[in-house]
């Protein structure tokens, strides 16, 4: 079971698993630190300087002055604007994933549009197919012009 187990775990799609989820880890980062101080703030600058992780909706009975208030007094609140930003960030992941996929896509229909090289060639004594540098058949023994 161990060297099952062994075999399992150097297999290279496991590695290229653990290596794809690290670096999708930090690029999630990357996203969510764009979103939220780069592309958020001239958005918000845009709908007379709204910040839009302080927008929410207070479910509690009392009045707040911002959702940090709300929070510390313990308020229930909706918290939309923490979904807006995810959304915005989940966006761009999308849309890098989907030109990920994309590139990928065309770059394996190139190869699969190349044909390969022939590696055998006809026998023109008995037509069975023979490697293409062969000096004789292999099935009838006819001796092959030297290519």
């Amino acid at each position: 079971m161990l060297k099952e187990f062994r075999e399992f775990i150097a297999r290279g799609s496991v590695f290229d698993l653990a290596v794809g989820i690290v670096i999708g880890g930090a690029f999630a980062t990357v996203v969510k630190s764009f979103v939220d101080d780069i592309l958020m703030p001239p958005i918000g600058l845009l709908f007379g300087g709204v910040d839009f992780k302080d927008l929410y909706v207070n479910l509690g009975s009392g009045s707040y002055p911002s959702l940090a208030a709300a929070q510390q007094a313990r308020a229930p609140t909706l918290n939309y604007g923490n979904f807006i930003n995810n959304v915005i960030a989940f966006l761009i992941v999308a849309f890098a994933v989907f030109l990920l996929v994309r590139s990928y896509n065309r770059l394996r229909e190139e190869r699969e549009s190349v044909p390969a090289a022939p590696t055998e060639q006809e026998c023109p004594f008995c037509r069975f197919s023979i490697p293409i540098g062969a000096s004789r058949c292999a099935h009838c023994t006819s001796q092959l012009n030297a290519a």
